[in-house]
């Protein structure tokens, strides 16, 4: 089954000129064309659409993500280096993670704060 440029830019919510330029910047190779030269996107382009979406969405740059496709396309002589560059993001985002819980606790209490001066303002107990 294969899919069109419209297709996939409705399942992921990415639009086409960003389709377009993941696949000029090698994170999408090998995209299948029509006779006519209309993309058509297979299910592994998808999972590898989804794939790029997760790293970018979660820090990782458009370089570290190419790197990742052309180390992948390097075949299995490099499955160790692709996981220890995902362990390495997963570190950071984890730190990441850790950063915001802290900035969450902190608005939670000036909530709770502001709740309680407002509360007090108003007369209520």
């Amino acid at each position: 089954m294969s899919f069109t440029i419209k297709q996939v830019s409705e399942k992921t919510s990415l639009p086409p000129h960003v389709l377009r330029y993941y696949e000029n910047e090698g994170l999408l190779p090998g995209v299948a064309r029509s006779r006519n030269g209309i993309r058509r996107y297979s299910e592994n382009d998808l999972e590898w659409l989804s794939l790029i979406c997760c790293l970018k969405n979660t820090g990782m740059s458009i370089k570290q993500i190419k790197n990742f496709v052309e180390l992948s396309m390097d075949g299995d002589s490099t499955l160790k280096e692709r996981c220890e560059l995902l362990k390495e993001h997963k570190k950071i985002v984890e730190e990441q993670i850790q950063e915001m819980q802290k900035h969450l606790l902190k608005v939670t209490k000036k909530i709770e704060h502001f709740t309680g001066e407002y509360k007090k303002y108003a007369g209520e107990k």
